[in-house]
């Protein structure tokens, strides 16, 4: 009777202070968007004068985006942390508002560091940005089957936002209102570190959990030097606390063939931490693994940004410095060349891999091979693992800049404030300025579109030209600490460049056109006067494709046409070796 009494009051008493729906119900549930706007609300009274719960945006449905910030001082603005000099770690969940892990595992965790329960005094040398949820629509598009390929929580949010945008594929073409906002938020923040919370999909294997860090075999060697340290002691201290981390993210070169192996791939800076790279600081993906169940992923992620904070404490004045030193390199215009792609070289070397028995066979629902795994029975997979990578597409700087035409200038300066990067602004016209031109000698749109766009590859070169510039033309400097993301934003071959977005897609598209009955005539009077032209007829004339080809036939004369539009297919952004007279600074 007293048993049972006992077990009926335990059973009614309120929840532990600042206390989960997870720790609640046995990591087994996660709790609405309210909870999150209700402990925000809880910390800063639980420890007056060591959080603060910010606001730094709305999302598109009108929700709340929410921020807290922890350090045992009180250092709770970007003012008063540049002030002391403080490194920032910065981690978010529920980006993918599904991988729901970093939310419950970063409030675990703020709780216990700033109760001296964990890693007892830390805060003191580290101030800590935790973002809940960055997803915030789509965290309550609430359900029970939204990862079904994922062990827990019962029900969990979706992948995109409300708009239907996925956030990590966003960084730098920053579509999504919610984007935008926790850019410039981190702009303020200017984090050391930025952790990215994540839940794999894929295969079933025994690692729990998958690192990536940038810089690591891309960026400035220094910060090379720190990534690899960092990445190495953040491996042995998860080991030690019994994880199987991996230090690569686990996708098989060949969809379900584990055979195929595995690749370290350098990312371009649409991902989240090879954004925060781009930028020159160090950006953490962590990746648990979506079969282990959801009270050993939420240690797994709370594990990593514990040690991400400790060693950012301790080591946080070294990092500093080797941030400077590569700021400073960049600001002195010292960067010359950019690197915009990464491919993995041939070479490879054998690993053991820790899996599970499969098999692979024909299926006789879809008709190609499918594979099945029995996660009873554990095995090693001896597999190829190709782990370095080489340049696929690099490119020379401008000695000066960017030079953005009025046209595009509003819109294009929006996304330079979002990222943080400074430019100036033409306040007088300039006659005459040398500067270079990249004309599109082929230009191919994606069949379908991604993420809302018709993406853009083009082919073609630079040329030196002599340009007028309007006032109100953009310049954007490339001596800056963002330069690499300068040089991603407007080198047009680069896969995550605002023409590659599609952002630059009419300049693109024929808009003026001559008629046919009017290229006829204009077609024999120049085969007539015109030997050049003539043998350049002729010659054609010998494709049997291009023979064929009414359009094409036609096509051979517009291009030789005076009226013909001679921008299209240019490319309205310039560059320039030197800065023009006459600018203003906007940022």
């Amino acid at each position: 009777m007293l048993l049972a009494t006992a077990l009926s009051l335990a059973l009614t008493q309120a929840p532990l202070p600042l206390t989960t729906v997870s720790e609640q119900s046995g990591w087994t549930r996660t709790g609405r968007y309210p909870e999150v706007e209700s402990l925000c609300r809880a910390f800063p009274k639980a420890f007056p004068g060591k959080v603060r719960c910010d606001t730094f945006g709305t999302t598109p449905e009108g929700r709340p985006m929410l921020a807290l910030i922890a350090s045992a001082d009180g250092t709770l603005t970007p003012a008063a942390n540049t002030k002391k000099k403080r490194p920032v770690v910065f981690f978010q969940g529920g980006i993918h508002a599904g991988e729901i892990d970093g939310k419950d595992a970063g409030f675990a965790l703020l709780r216990d560091l700033l109760s001296g329960k964990t890693l007892p005094g830390v805060l003191k040398d580290v101030t800590a940005v935790f973002v809940p949820v960055f997803n915030v629509d789509g965290h309550e598009r609430f359900a029970p089957n939204n990862r079904p390929n994922q062990v827990g929580p019962e029900e969990m949010g979706w992948r995109t936002t409300g708009q239907n945008f996925n956030l990590n594929r966003d960084y730098v073409k920053a579509d999504a209102p919610e984007m935008v906002a926790l850019r410039r938020y981190l702009n303020t923040w200017d984090a050391l570190i930025y952790a990215d919370l994540h839940v794999t999909d894929g295969a079933k294997f025994q690692p729990d959990v998958a690192i990536a860090i940038e810089p690591l075999q891309s960026g400035p060697a220094p910060l090379r030097t720190v990534g690899t340290k960092l990445m190495k002691e953040l491996l042995q201290e998860l080991e030690s606390q019994g994880h199987q981390p991996l230090d690569f993210y686990p996708s098989f070169i060949e969809d379900d063939d584990p055979k195929s192996g595995f690749a370290y791939g350098v990312p371009s800076p649409r991902f989240s931490h090879a954004y925060a790279a781009s930028h020159r600081r160090f950006g953490v993906l962590v990746e648990t693994h979506s079969w282990k169940p959801y009270a050993q992923r939420v240690k797994a992620t709370r594990n990593v940004v514990a040690s991400l904070l400790r060693m950012a404490a301790r080591d946080g004045a070294e990092m500093l410095t080797a941030v400077k030193a590569a700021d400073a390199e960049a600001q002195a215009g010292k960067v010359r060349d950019v690197v915009l792609a990464w491919k993995n070289t041939p070479q490879s070397r054998p690993i053991d891999f820790r899996g599970y028995a499969y098999e692979r066979g024909t299926s006789e629902v879809s008709g190609q091979t499918w594979i099945r795994y029995d996660d009873s029975k554990p095995e090693v997979w001896t597999v190829p693992y190709f782990d370095t990578v080489e340049p696929a597409l690099t490119v020379t700087l401008p000695a000066g800049g960017y030079l953005v035409p009025p046209a595009h200038a509003a819109w294009v300066s929006q996304k330079l404030t979002t990222h943080g990067l400074s430019f100036q602004r033409l306040a007088r016209p300039t006659p005459s300025s040398d500067v270079e031109v990249f004309r599109a000698t082929e230009s191919k749109w994606s069949p379908s579109s991604n993420e809302g766009h018709q993406t853009l590859s083009v082919k073609g070169a630079w040329e030196k030209q002599t340009r007028a510039l309007p006032a109100g033309t953009l310049y954007v400097p490339v001596a800056q600490p963002g330069v690499e993301l300068v040089a991603h934003l407007f080198e047009p071959s680069g896969p995550d460049s605002l023409l590659s977005w599609g952002f630059f897609n009419a300049h693109f598209e024929q808009k003026e056109y001559i008629e046919d009955y009017v290229l006829e005539p204009f077609a024999r009077e120049l085969l007539a006067k015109d030997a050049r032209v003539k043998a350049e007829w002729d010659a054609k004339l010998k494709d049997p494709a291009f023979a064929k080809d009414a359009r094409a036939r036609l096509r051979f004369f517009y291009e030789r046409h005076p009226a013909r539009d001679t921008q299209l297919r240019v490319y309205p952004v310039l560059r320039t070796d030197s800065a023009p007279a006459g600018l203003t600074s906007s940022r």
